[in-house]
C-alpha cells in the first residue's frame, strides 16, 4: 500500500497519536473493503471520545491527515474524495481484451419481473462510494441529491418512475438524508414534486437518518441551523441538536440499504433471473476462452 514521503516532517507526540488512530480506523475500514472520506474519518473520531466535535477540529485533523500522507506516515488509498474524479472514455489493446471485460460483466435486468423496481437515492454526493458496492451487488441504480434535487433531475426521474409503473411495477424510491431540518424535509420534497411531475405511484421510503436510528446508533451531534427557515418547527420537535448521515458506520449504512432492498425484492424470481444470466455468461465465457477459433471464423487476423 503507498506510503510515500514527500515531505519530511517531525510531528509532536499528541499529532502522532492522531496519526496511530487514524492509520487504525483506517486499516479497519480498508480490511472489510471500505474507503473513508475525511469527514467520516473525523466522526469515527467523535464517536470515540478522541476528538470534540467542533469544526475547528474537524479542520485540524484535516491538516493532520494532510501532514501526515505527505511525510509517508498514512496510505494514500484510505482517505479519498468522492466529489472531484477523472472521467473519461474506456480503451482495449484488443478485441479479445474487451470480449474478457464482456463475459465477466455480463449482466440482465433481473428487475425486469420483479412487482417492485427501486432506486437509492442519497443526500449526499461523498457517500456514494459507501452505497455504490451495495446497490451495485443488488442491481439498483443510485443517484446522489446533493441537497434537495434540481427539477430537472426530479423532472426526468418522474418519467422514468412512470414509465415503470405504466409497465406494472411499483416504483420504489429509497431516500437517505441527515438528520437535520433541511435533511428531513428533503425526503418530503422528493415525493412532492415527483407526485406534481405525475408518478403518483411512487412510493419515497426515507430509511436514514431517523430519530429511532439517532436514539439506536448515537451519532456525534451537531448544532441544529437556526438560520434554516425550517428550523422552529426541527427544534420543537427534536430539540437543537442534528445528526449528519456521515456520521454512521459505513457498514451499517450499507446494512440498512441492503435489508430495505430485500423487503421490496422476490427472492424467488430473482433467483430464476440470476440463474439465467448465469447461463448466458457462460456462453460469452466460452467464447472468451476460444477466441483465436472465432476469430478464425469470422475471418480476422
Amino acid at each position: 500500500m503507498p506510503r510515500i514521503e514527500y515531505v519530511p516532517r517531525q510531528f509532536s507526540p499528541e499529532r502522532k497519536a492522531i496519526i496511530r488512530r487514524a492509520n487504525e480506523i483506517c486499516a479497519d475500514y480498508a480490511a472489510q473493503g471500505y474507503d473513508l472520506t475525511l469527514r467520516q474519518l473525523y466522526y469515527q473520531f467523535v464517536s470515540r471520545d478522541w476528538l470534540p466535535n467542533q469544526q475547528s477540529e474537524y479542520k485540524r485533523l484535516g491538516d493532520i491527515v494532510s501532514d501526515a500522507r505527505l511525510a509517508g506516515l498514512i496510505d494514500w488509498h484510505y482517505i479519498v474524495d468522492r466529489t472531484r474524479n477523472l472521467r473519461g472514455l474506456a480503451h482495449w489493446d484488443n478485441p479479445r481484451q474487451i470480449i474478457d471485460a464482456v463475459a465477466s460483466q455480463y449482466l440482465t435486468d433481473r428487475w425486469a419481473d420483479q412487482p417492485y423496481r427501486v432506486e437509492v437515492w442519497i443526500e449526499k454526493d461523498a457517500l456514494v462510494g459507501v452505497i455504490q458496492r451495495v446497490c451495485n451487488r443488488n442491481d439498483v441504480p443510485y443517484f446522489s441529491c446533493r441537497g434537495y434535487t434540481s427539477q430537472s433531475e426530479l423532472w426526468a426521474a418522474a418519467r422514468r418512475l412512470s414509465s415503470y409503473a405504466e409497465a406494472g411495477q411499483d416504483p420504489v424510491v429509497i431516500h437517505l438524508g441527515d438528520h437535520d431540518p433541511s435533511g428531513i424535509d428533503m425526503s418530503r420534497d422528493i415525493a412532492d414534486r415527483l407526485a406534481l411531475f405525475g408518478a403518483h405511484a411512487a412510493k419515497v421510503r426515507r430509511i436514514a437518518l431517523n430519530r429511532d436510528q439517532v436514539d439506536l446508533y448515537r451519532p456525534p451531534p451537531n448544532p441544529a441551523k437556526l438560520t434554516d427557515s425550517r428550523a422552529r418547527g426541527y427544534i420543537r420537535k427534536h430539540g437543537s441538536s442534528s445528526w449528519e448521515l456521515d456520521a454512521l458506520d459505513p457498514a451499517t449504512l450499507s446494512g440498512l440499504i441492503e435489508d430495505e432492498i430485500s423487503a421490496w425484492r422476490d427472492d424467488r424470481l430473482w433467483g430464476a433471473a440470476t440463474d439465467r444470466m448465469e447461463r448466458e455468461k457462460a456462453v460469452l465465457g466460452a467464447v472468451s476462452r476460444r477466441w483465436v477459433e472465432v476469430q478464425a471464423l469470422v475471418g480476422g487476423e
